[in-house]
């Protein structure tokens, strides 16, 4: 039986950056397989490939056996090949039907045959989202939270699949992320649909830095590293600490960072803060010199905590004192009270992607003299920061949309730097970015407690809190739980706390 998917040396250069030195690899009808790697490893340029996104500059695809040589996305999608990518790319003024829907609409005498397409896109979408997917279908996608945006570009890849008989049907299907901004149950559904696509003869390609998803779903992996593949197994065979080592060239032991701290003054203070809709009540002091983490299910509210804080969102009662400053205030406000946020939403709201990667450094403090920016002053600053924090990008000058995630996310983290706030609000700080970055950024943030700084750190990714945090509190329903020292901690007891299982 011929494989499903045989890439064989296949090499692709943007100018003098080679992103793609000699990647080979192959997977089977019927199997899970993962890519690894650290971003700028060379996956999405890959996955791009594979989509029809991108021409190769040199090597094979295979199909099926066939040659695959897609000239477009529309190509690849009608010769089986779908993608979902980790940022999302719905149309939010359209409806979610009609996004399940795009480039697979059905027409009858010439007008839409929505009945059939509400058919075809239901029957899509009920598998991911269960009982929601029908009260979805009329509403704009963009008034759906995060995760369900997520679901329904998934359902969009599988769409060709309804019925198996129109030559859109999904044979390979490349998954971006797609864990990236679900909660468990929403997770747990995923897997499941993935597993009975792998059982109907689908092969998945899986991308996640999440190697626990990927024990768990995955069949076999791959690993690139520089634009090379340099690893290959049976996800069963080969141990995680063998896989991170392949990935990022360190022991899994070396990844989480927290050295000895002596917490101070209080400089961030919420009594019984309510939002217009999240939090419901929220309560806490963060110290100098600490992390304090806030744990909790996707719709919790712990985004909207930090965006009431911050001053994104209205508050509607409760107090909020950062250092002598009491009550709300407007993220301008915030930020020369000496607060900055990083936000989950990287793409609509960390970055300006359509500006360089010094504009992004630098905008919210410009370096001047007299009154003037000097384009020279900003280019020296950026450089410093691109250091310091090992930011890979061709020049400063580049844009930021064409650097990696794990890149661009520290281009977000970076410009909170060079702001050189005290109280930093980061809100899942590593969603979506490899361990090596992950492991870079939890020693930026440990050297940001030491630096006497207060960090509150909202995350999904329960070993992290755990790992570089002081204290964490739990979100449940909008209801913030009091602290734990991380001593007192472990995975199951929050995720106890945070389903609500000891209410």
């Amino acid at each position: 039986m011929a494989a499903r998917l045989r890439v064989r040396d296949i090499r692709k250069s943007f100018g003098a950056t080679r992103a793609l030195d000699g990647v080979s690899l192959c997977a089977q009808p019927g199997e899970i397989h993962a890519i690894l790697g650290e971003n700028g490893a060379g996956k999405s340029t890959l996955m791009n490939i594979l989509a029809g996104g991108l021409p190769p500059d040199d090597g094979s695809l295979e199909l099926d056996g066939a040659p695959f040589q897609p000239r477009s996305p529309a190509d690849a999608r009608d010769l089986g090949v779908a993608m979902v990518n980790q940022e999302l790319a719905v149309c939010p003024h359209l409806t979610v039907l009609d996004n399940v829907m795009l480039g697979r609409e059905q027409a009858r005498f010439g007008w839409l045959d929505r009945p059939a397409m509400r058919d075809r896109a239901l029957a899509a979408l009920t598998p991911l989202a269960g009982d929601l997917a029908s009260s979805w279908l009329e509403k704009p996608a963009g008034q759906l939270p995060v995760a369900a945006q997520q679901l329904v570009e998934i359902a969009r890849a599988l769409v060709g699949r309804v019925g198996c008989a129109d030559q859109g049907g999904c044979r390979l299907l490349i998954l971006d992320e797609p864990t990236s901004s679900l909660g468990k149950e929403d997770v747990d559904r995923l897997f499941d649909v993935i597993r009975r696509l792998r059982d109907e003869g689908v092969t998945i390609l899986y991308i996640s830095h999440f190697l626990e998803e990927v024990r768990r779903v995955a069949d076999r992996f791959t690993v690139l590293r520089d634009g090379v593949t340099v690893g290959e197994g049976t996800v069963t065979d080969v141990p995680t600490s063998e896989i991170v080592r392949m990935m990022a060239g360190r022991r899994i032991d070396q990844l989480f960072v927290r050295s000895p701290r002596e917490p101070g003054e209080v400089l961030l203070e919420l009594d019984d803060l309510e939002g217009a809709t999240l939090p419901r009540r929220a309560s806490l002091a963060l110290r100098r010199g600490e992390v304090l983490g806030i744990a909790g299910l996707v719709g919790a509210g712990r985004t909207e905590l930090l965006r009431s804080v911050f001053g994104l969102d209205a508050v509607r009662s409760g107090k909020v004192r950062l250092g002598a400053f009491l009550g709300p205030a407007s993220p301008a406000r915030r930020l020369s009270q000496g607060m900055g946020m990083l936000s989950e939403d990287r793409k609509g709201e960390g970055l300006a992607s359509g500006l360089s990667v010094t504009d992004n450094l630098t905008l919210s403090r410009l370096p001047s003299r007299h009154g003037l920016v000097l384009p020279g002053d900003q280019m020296n600053l950026s450089s410093a920061w691109i250091e310091k924090l090992s930011i890979k990008c061709g020049d400063p000058s580049q844009s930021v949309s064409h650097l990696s995630g794990g890149n661009q996310q520290k281009v977000a983290l970076a410009r909170l730097l060079h702001h050189d706030v005290d109280v930093l609000l980061l809100d899942e700080p590593t969603r979506g970015i490899d361990v090596g970055s992950k492991a870079q950024i939890y020693e930026r943030i440990d050297a940001l407690a030491l630096a006497g700084k207060a960090v509150l750190m909202v995350s999904s990714y329960l070993p992290e809190l755990l790992g570089v945090c002081d204290r964490v509190c739990v979100m449940h329903r909008g209801v913030l739980g009091p602290s734990h020292d991380v001593a007192e901690c472990t995975e199951h007891g929050l995720l106890e706390e945070a389903v609500g299982a000891g209410a």
